[in-house]
C-alpha cells in the first residue's frame, strides 16, 4: 500500500541480475575443471619428467627423433642426444617431448 508499483518493480532486479550472472560462473567453472586444470597437470608433469633427465635415458623430441641422451650439464638448458652411432646433436630440454626408458646413473 505504501510503496509505489514503479520502485515495487526494481526490488526484484537483483535476483534476476544474479540468475543472469550464475550460469556464466558456472561455465567458466566447468572450463578450469575439464581443460585448464588438466593442462596445467601435464605442463608441470612435463617439466618435472624433462628437469629429471638423466644420462642414459632414451628419449622422443618433439620433432619425432629418438635418441640416447649422452651428456646433461645441471642448469643448462641444453642436452646432447645421440640420435646414430657417432651423431650427436645439442637440443633444449623444452624439445624433450617424451622419456621412454630410463637409463643408469652415471658411474662416478
Amino acid at each position: 500500500m505504501f510503496i509505489t508499483p514503479a520502485y515495487a518493480q526494481g526490488l526484484g532486479g537483483g535476483a534476476e541480475m544474479f540468475a543472469q550472472i550464475v550460469p556464466i560462473l558456472l561455465m567458466f567453472v566447468i572450463f578450469y575443471f575439464l581443460l585448464i586444470r588438466p593442462q596445467q597437470q601435464r605442463a608441470k608433469k612435463h617439466q618435472e619428467m624433462v628437469a629429471a633427465v638423466r644420462r642414459g635415458d632414451n628419449v622422443v623430441l618433439s620433432g619425432g627423433i629418438l635418441g640416447k641422451v649422452n651428456r646433461v650439464r645441471d642448469g643448462d638448458p641444453e642436452v646432447d642426444v645421440e640420435i646414430a652411432q657417432g651423431t650427436i646433436i645439442k637440443v633444449l630440454r623444452s624439445a624433450i617431448a617424451d622419456v621412454r626408458v630410463k637409463g643408469e646413473p652415471a658411474k662416478e
